[in-house]
């Protein structure tokens, strides 16, 4: 990886991101959780590849956050990561549900993760500036 490639899964998750929003606007529901945990974990892929080269090959986006804590050496991340534990842990239930168990979310659940992927968007930016 490196340049462009580096970009890939930056700009892959932005298009997760946009297609969690059209979710919601077509009633896609379930969708909304799987497009906006695959936005986080390929964002989390992406700030990690920049700072060590490398990203663990992992589905989990609660060890990714970790990692990202340990490797960036920032307290926001961790705290982030621990005000919204729950939140992460259901979106990667609605990452396994998805691929492999018949489960549906409402619309209620998912303009709440809507809200909560804009708040994660605004986090990761300012790591990524920072960094």
């Amino acid at each position: 990886m490196g340049g462009d490639a580096e970009d890939f899964l930056k700009r892959r998750a932005l298009d997760f991101l946009a297609c969690a929003e059209s979710d919601l606007e077509g009633g896609r529901y379930s969708l909304v959780l799987f497009h906006v945990e695959q936005f986080l974990q390929l964002y989390l892929k992406h700030l990690l590849y920049r700072k060590i080269g490398d990203f663990p090959k992992t589905h989990s986006i609660i060890r990714l956050f970790k990692d990202l804590a340990k490797v960036y050496g920032d307290s926001r991340i961790d705290e982030f990561y621990r005000e919204n534990l729950e939140t992460l842990y259901l979106l990667e239930e609605a990452y396994i549900s998805s691929r492999y168990l018949p489960r549906e979310y409402d619309r209620e659940i998912a303009v709440r993760i809507l809200e909560f992927s804009r708040k994660a968007l605004k986090v990761v930016e300012w790591l990524e500036r920072r960094s």
